[in-house]
C-alpha cells in the first residue's frame, strides 16, 4: 500500500480519498495546495492513504460478506501498519466516501484518534450490500450500531476527542445521513459539530473552503 506524506511537524491528518480514489487524490485536486501554508508553518502534516474500495464496498461482483471482510483487512492495515508510523494520534479526514472511512475508523478505535473532520459523507452502508445483513455489516455501519452503543470504553474517548466535525451541503443527496449521524452522536453525549453549508457543496472547490475553516 502506498501513501504520501506532506509536512514533518504539527497535527497529523490521516487523509482518505473519495470512493475508489487513490493516495494522490488530495494532491491532484488541490487540497494539499490549499493547506500548503499550514503545512509549511508546522501547523499540519498530511498522511494521505490509499483505498481498497474497489475490492470492498464497490466490488459488485463479490459476495457482500467478502466485501465487508476486505474492508476490515484494510482497517487492520491502517491500525497496525499506518498508525505506528505517525508521530502522535491523528485526526482523520475525508470527503464524500472518504468521510465515511474517517468517521468509522474513529468510532471503532476511539482511543487511537483525536477526532475527525468529515465532509459531505455518507454513513449508511446498506446501499452497498445488496440487502445482506450480519454482525459484521452491523458493526461497520455507523447508523446501525450507534443508537445501541452503550459501552463507555468507546463513548468516553469519543466524548473527549478534540475534533468531531460533520459538514455537508443542504442540497447534498446524503444530507440526511450527516444529520442522523450527528443526532445519534449527541444522543450519546458526543457533541459533534454539524455544519450545513448552503447549496450542494459536494465538490473540491467547496471542500477546500471547508478545510480552511476546520483545521
Amino acid at each position: 500500500m502506498e501513501l504520501l506524506r506532506f509536512g514533518s511537524r504539527g497535527l497529523p491528518l490521516l487523509v482518505f480519498p473519495t470512493s475508489m480514489g487513490r493516495f494522490y487524490q488530495w494532491e491532484d485536486f488541490g487540497l494539499v495546495g490549499e493547506l500548503t501554508s499550514k503545512i509549511e508553518d508546522g501547523h499540519l502534516q498530511l498522511w494521505c492513504v490509499d483505498s481498497v474500495d474497489g475490492e470492498s464496498w464497490y466490488a459488485s461482483g463479490v459476495a457482500p460478506p467478502e466485501r465487508v471482510r476486505r474492508h476490515l483487512q484494510y482497517e487492520s492495515y491502517l491500525v497496525d501498519e499506518v498508525l505506528p508510523r505517525l508521530p502522535e494520534a491523528p485526526v482523520t479526514t475525508g470527503t464524500s466516501f472518504g468521510a465515511f472511512h474517517a468517521v468509522l475508523l474513529c468510532l471503532r478505535h476511539p482511543d487511537r484518534f483525536r477526532g475527525w473532520v468529515a465532509l459531505s459523507g455518507v454513513y449508511d452502508t446498506t446501499r452497498w450490500l445488496d440487502g445482506h445483513n450480519d454482525d459484521l455489516t452491523y458493526l461497520t455501519n455507523p447508523l446501525a450500531f450507534l443508537p445501541g452503543l452503550q459501552d463507555e470504553r468507546y463513548l468516553a474517548p469519543l466524548r473527549a476527542m478534540d475534533f468531531k466535525v460533520v459538514a455537508t451541503g443542504t442540497e447534498d443527496p446524503n444530507v440526511r445521513d450527516c444529520v442522523t449521524l450527528a443526532e445519534d452522536l449527541r444522543e450519546k453525549g458526543v457533541q459533534a459539530r454539524l455544519d450545513l453549508w448552503p447549496g450542494w457543496q459536494h465538490d473540491w472547490p467547496y471542500w477546500k473552503e471547508m478545510m480552511r475553516n476546520y483545521v
